[in-house]
């Protein structure tokens, strides 16, 4: 059985439904781009390293949905790609809150001002970096929608390495620019996952 994403009336559903997630992303993207690329910009490639790195697992986590070994058991495919499905749309809220939340602040490549305020509302309050806690959800729905294994890890893992060296930049580029304000707000709150990460 080929995966759900590429069978009538699921194929629809997936497509609509990641299209809808990621055309917030790609105008980002082309918004954030020549930004990156400036000499003066704090980014260090991480928007590149994202976007490779991304596409990488698209395509690897994409080839191996075929690979039967590793697929769901088929009595579990259908619950499993609406889950995949809820997660990308899930990961995708959780997005577009954090691009709400952080407002003019927020830019798609690494920047940051000497009297940005440090942003510890909504998600934020949580996690430090909840917009890629949120990117490494929409992957991972991805992969679920895939229904195999291997299609998920590879899509989680490329998802969070990129997400840690863009958070590595991003907070040496924070603490540079903010100082002591938020190295305090490091100091309380997880990276990705509440209390955990």
């Amino acid at each position: 059985m080929r995966p759900l994403v590429f069978v009538w009336p699921y194929a629809l559903v997936f497509w609509l439904v990641l299209l809808w997630a990621f055309t917030p992303e790609f105008m980002i993207i082309s918004r954030a781009r020549q930004r990156a690329a400036q000499p003066t910009s704090k980014d260090d490639g991480s928007m590149r390293v994202i976007m490779l790195g991304q596409w990488i697992g698209m395509l690897l986590g994409f080839s191996v949905a075929f690979a039967r070994p590793l697929r769901v058991p088929t009595s579990a495919a259908l619950p499993i790609f609406f889950t995949g499905i809820a997660t990308l749309v899930a990961g995708s809220l959780l997005r577009r809150h954090c691009f709400r939340q952080l407002g003019e602040y927020f830019t798609g490549d690494v920047q940051a001002r000497p009297n940005q305020p440090v942003i510890d509302r909504g998600a934020y309050r949580w996690v430090r970096h909840p917009s890629y806690t949120a990117g490494i959800l929409m992957f991972a729905g991805i992969g679920l929608a895939l229904g195999n294994w291997a299609s998920l890890f590879l899509l989680v893992f490329s998802a969070a390495v990129v997400y840690a060296y863009r958070i590595k930049v991003e907070e040496r580029a924070l603490v540079a620019e903010l100082g002591e304000p938020y190295v305090a707000y490091m100091r309380s709150r997880k990276r990705l996952v509440p209390f955990i990460l």
